[in-house]
């Protein structure tokens, strides 16, 4: 194991990687990239360096064993929705007293605290940054070279945020805080202007098929294409693809799509949204719908723009060039707004098939 394994993005790994060689490790580093680039592993990668009892070296760069004791420990923490369960489920055994008064962390090594997003808002909460300043100011590193703070969202509670400010305007030695985020644009300016940036950009679509033709080889080729396009350049995202969960999806995003634009008859349609009900898992396959057929239509719009090579679904291109001459902008551009509505809908508990059909009805062609 080593930096040898991360995929893509060798540049910002061996940027990190240097700051390592001629000890200037940041106070505060943001990792940014997209849901999926890779963002955990690395900073996990990065704090296993940082701390290695016996470093190696891989292209010339420093680089950790991956066997020594920080190592193991660190690497524990690999699996960020395991232990962040486990840490969720300790929570739930408390008593209820104790549970409001309860942040989720998770520490697999003395010196190394990782701070989720606490359910049920999934945010960043103050109790957790509190934690983190505890710690930083009053707990040195017994164990490792440096602690190492990884916070796994740039969704921060306001008052979180500002108390973070604290250990970043007045950083204790020996300390580094690891904050990952997808836009970094959302994140306080004061915070931007006092961490260095990392970007992790997207991997090649034939990067990608390589990786699913090694590590997925029961995929064909025409689905490993069809992955690597969707993942969007994103390593994590392709590995973890649920393929026949998004063609099922598809299936009825395409129905819906069908029944607007090209078939007049709505008992296919109705067949299909009758299955989308109430509960938890009614909610998660109407999500899937709906993000499934955004992205049907954002194909609409390469093909209506003219710039077809940059469709996703290219295994139904056809398909998708014929519904497209049936669309223009602004045709587009309701689609779009319908689906936020329905989506928005689904926060009101509204009933999910007649959102659907409402959706559908809405979006037949003048």
């Amino acid at each position: 194991m080593g930096f040898q394994e991360f995929l893509g993005n060798t540049a910002t790994a061996d940027r990190l990687r240097e700051s390592v060689l001629h000890d200037r490790v940041p106070q505060a580093v943001i990792l940014a990239g997209a849901r999926g680039a890779g963002k955990y592993t690395l900073a996990l990668m990065f704090a296993r360096l940082i701390n290695c009892l016996t470093p190696t070296q891989s292209n010339g760069l420093p680089d950790y064993c991956g066997v020594c004791r920080n190592c193991k420990r660190i690497g524990q923490a690999a699996d960020l929705e395991t232990s962040a369960a486990a840490a969720l489920a300790a929570r739930e055994d408390l008593r209820e007293v104790d549970k409001r008064e309860t942040r989720i962390l998770i520490q697999p090594h003395p010196d190394v605290l990782i701070i989720p997003p606490d359910p049920p808002q999934n945010l960043i909460k103050i109790g957790q940054v509190r934690q983190v300043i505890h710690n930083a100011y009053y707990r040195p590193p017994v164990e490792a070279r440096r602690s190492i703070f990884l916070f796994t969202s740039s969704a921060f509670m306001k008052e979180a945020a500002n108390s973070l400010l604290k250990v970043l305007e007045e950083p204790p030695p020996n300390c580094t805080l690891i904050l990952l985020s997808e836009n970094p644009a959302e994140m306080l300016p004061t915070i931007r202007s006092r961490a260095m940036l990392f970007r992790l950009g997207a991997v090649p679509n034939k990067t990608l098929e390589e990786l699913l033709a090694a590590r997925r080889p029961d995929l064909k080729a025409p689905r490993r294409a069809l992955i690597a396009r969707l993942s969007e350049g994103a390593v994590g995202h392709a590995l973890g693809f649920d393929v026949d969960a998004y063609i099922a999806s598809r299936q009825d995003a395409l129905t819906i799509l069908r029944s607007a634009l090209s078939e007049p008859d709505f008992s296919a349609l109705f067949r299909t949204t009758e299955t989308y009900r109430g509960g938890g898992d009614g909610q998660e396959k109407t999500l899937n719908l709906l993000r499934t057929t955004n992205k049907l239509i954002e194909d609409l719009l390469m093909i209506t723009a003219g710039t077809p090579h940059l469709v996703r679904n290219q295994d139904i291109a056809a398909e998708l060039g014929q519904l497209a001459q049936s669309v223009d902008l602004d045709w587009i551009d309701r689609a779009a707004r319908e689906l936020a509505e329905v989506e928005r809908g689904m926060r009101r508990n509204l009933l999910r098939s007649l959102s659907l059909d409402a959706m559908a009805l809405s979006l037949e062609r003048l």
